[in-house]
């Protein structure tokens, strides 16, 4: 059964021995003494025994402490081999029952969505262009009626950005899909990527044309109902459409759940709620993100983090879902986006050097090796990067 354990992060530790399964000592790193006064900072605890699925007890321990060193603005850390949760930390109060803003980490979430469409026949394929579906708002732009689905899904719209210096003029519109097919064309439908939440919001009206439901609708019951999972909450635009590609909330939980569909080729109980093939296919390097070096595939970034393929779900602030095929490997993490201290401003450099240097590293069972005793050989799954 899982451990739960609710502590103080401003008493100090007391050492303790760890067990053979290590459970005790991911606890003992973390708890406070009996007589300690509760903190302004909490953290909830909850771990299968972390030896036994492979982890080093002491290097999952240390990553956890580490962890904490970035909270605020770090709010959790959830950490699962396959199914099974090996770690999970709140921070600042949070609770696993709360809610959080996954920002651009939702891009990913359309990105499953349209090939949950696509496998209902609701879309025709990814080379199907959009032009259709806005027929008076694209009247007289052959050049834009000509993007396609595949476009939308790599950013390769050609269409000028509705993000970073242009995103307040843009959601300050009164027609948010309107004002983003209305940018100019400063590159030509797929060439380089341009980053734009406009693009992932024009999908998203897309899809909710095709299926004829609402965008939020159509994802609780095709997506995350069969994940069990409930949407929190999901803004929406001035004429009621669901914000495409932004502001989804959902719980850490959550979160994590939908790393490991995507780990378990689309699979979630033996029930197949994403094509197998999509998996891949969103992974797959199709265009060099121009924002931090990474590749980029179906709105997933992938790029190598600590001597392993890692495709990720990232939202500004700090919001992450990563997945690590090869060590079926599962990590989400939350960030506070208005508790931001001083000197926070590589926070997400800190998360990706906690999940290279130190999650990783534990996953593999270091010190040790995957292949020691008592720990099969991982494989190494062929996936299209």
């Amino acid at each position: 059964m899982p451990l739960r354990l609710a502590m103080s992060r401003s008493a100090p530790r007391r050492p303790s021995v760890p067990t053979a399964l290590g459970s005790l000592l991911l606890l003992s790193l973390l708890a406070a003494p009996a007589h300690a006064q509760p903190g302004p900072t909490t953290e909830t605890w909850r771990a299968h025994p972390p030896g036994s699925y492979g982890f080093d007890s002491f290097a999952l321990a240390a990553a956890v402490d580490r962890a904490a060193d970035l909270a605020p603005p770090l709010t959790s850390l959830l950490v699962a081999r396959d199914t099974t949760t090996v770690a999970e930390v709140y921070f600042n109060g949070h609770n696993p029952d709360q809610g959080a803003n996954l920002k651009s980490a939702s891009k990913s979430v359309l990105s499953a969505l349209t090939g949950i469409a696509l496998a209902d026949s609701i879309l025709g394929g990814v080379e199907q262009p959009i032009g259709p579906f806005f027929p008076t708002l694209l009247a007289d732009a052959p050049r834009k009626q000509r993007i396609t689905v595949d476009h939308l899904l790599t950013q390769q719209t050609g269409l000028e950005s509705t993000s970073f210096g242009n995103y307040g003029a843009w959601v300050s519109s009164p027609n948010w899909v309107a004002d983003a097919l209305r940018r100019p064309l400063v590159d030509r439908p797929g060439g380089d990527m341009i980053y734009s939440t406009g693009t992932t919001h024009i999908l998203g009206a897309i899809l909710a044309e095709a299926s004829g439901r609402s965008l939020r609708a159509f994802a609780q019951d095709r997506l995350f109902d069969p994940l069990g999972v409930r949407i929190r909450s999901w803004q929406q635009s001035p004429t009621g459409r669901y914000f495409g590609g932004n502001n989804m909330a959902l719980t850490p939980r959550a979160m994590l759940r939908f790393g490991q569909l995507y780990l378990n080729g689309g699979r979630y109980r033996g029930r197949q709620v994403l094509p197998s093939d999509w998996v891949d296919l969103s992974w797959r390097t199709y265009v060099r993100s121009t924002y931090r070096d990474h590749q980029y595939g179906h709105l997933w970034f992938t790029h190598e983090l600590g001597g392993e393929r890692v495709a990720f779900a990232w939202g500004y602030g700090g919001q992450y879902v990563f997945v690590v095929p090869r060590l079926d490997l599962v990590v989400a993490c939350t960030s506070s986006l208005r508790d931001r201290p001083r000197g926070s401003d590589d926070h997400n450099e800190q998360i990706l050097r906690l999940l290279a240097e130190h999650v990783i590293p534990a996953a593999q069972g270091r010190p040790g090796s995957p292949g020691s005793p008592g720990w099969p050989p991982l494989p190494r799954p062929v996936f299209g990067w």
